[in-house]
């Protein structure tokens, strides 16, 4: 193919538009005329593809300086009005706001201390579910509680290999030496939901994939609760997949070690917000270590706040 030289086929109108979007110069147009009348003979051993190309890009820039002024209103009138965004971001500006006012300058001795060193006594494993926020509903200040949020609050076993759930309960047990890990769960977990429906397949979904750590929560519910309404199985396994994950942990030898000397407790909590109702109980290691691999947890200290 014939060689351009470069002020022949130097299609960007950059060079010819000011700092302000709508900005172009008033003789833009006519600037482009020139050029084009400058295409030296190359142009025309161009393959007629190629031509046509050039042309299309050509015809994208030539915009209006009166076009772009209305796409730029148009964008402004609607950035209002666009799935409510702007109001939202205003009502979390007020919120940060507030809370700068009320709760940061209020204790600012304490956010300096946070600023330098974190000592939280729990870590919390709960949903991603937007209405089951553990600070929101227990009421966990900063500071106070570490916390990983994941898709219905499991804890794959030590045997599946690393999650970015385990390595922050690696984290939060060696590092920051928590003394309790509290896995909440939820009613109407879509999760489960999807555990409790889900068929065998050669190509799982991602949530499929995950929330396969606890198909034996799924077989459990299946066995003891296969008599009650979908509904009532999926409550049913929201609660046993949270016993799941308790045991699931004790599958880590730096967890197990810790709960055997008695530095580190397992709880598990299930929030209802139907009936804004919260259970807690706690992991009995020593009838929970006495029983064989698969069986069922053994809990205690079982307390229900409503």
């Amino acid at each position: 193919m014939a060689s351009l030289r470069p002020s022949s086929v130097k299609l960007s109108p950059f060079s010819a538009i000011t700092n302000s979007f709508t900005g172009f110069h008033r003789n833009w147009l006519s600037l482009r005329a020139e050029k084009l009348g400058r295409v030296d003979n190359a142009w025309l051993r161009l393959s007629p593809s190629l031509k046509e190309k050039s042309v299309l890009r050509l015809d994208a820039w030539i915009i209006s300086a009166g076009h772009a002024q209305e796409l730029k209103s148009f964008k402004i009138q609607n950035m209002s009005i666009s799935d409510g965004r702007v109001d939202f971001f205003d009502k979390m500006k007020q919120r940060f706001l507030s809370f700068k006012k009320h709760k940061y300058m209020g204790e600012v001795e304490h956010f300096k201390t946070l600023a330098e060193v974190q000592s939280p006594k729990f870590m919390v494993i709960a949903c991603v579910d937007s209405r089951v926020c553990p600070s929101n509903i227990l009421g966990f200040q900063p500071g106070e509680a570490f916390m990983v949020r994941n898709v219905a609050n499991l804890v794959p076993p030590l045997e599946n290999g690393p999650t970015e759930t385990n390595a922050a309960v690696e984290f939060a047990v060696k590092t920051l030496q928590v003394q309790n890990i509290f896995v909440i769960g939820h009613s109407c977990c879509a999760g489960i939901q999807t555990l409790m429906t889900m068929q065998d397949d050669e190509n799982p979904s991602f949530i499929e994939k995950w929330v396969g750590n606890a198909k034996v929560a799924k077989l459990r519910t299946k066995e003891d609760a296969n008599h009650l309404s979908f509904d009532q199985q999926c409550k049913h396994c929201e609660k046993e997949s949270i016993n799941c994950s308790l045991l699931n942990l004790l599958t880590y030898p730096w967890i197990e070690e810790r709960v055997r000397k008695g530095t580190l407790s397992l709880l598990g909590g299930y929030y209802d917000f139907l009936s804004c109702t919260f259970e807690i109980w706690t992991l009995d290691f020593k009838e929970s270590n006495a029983v064989s691999h698969g069986s069922k947890l053994s809990v205690k200290d079982r307390v229900f706040w409503c």
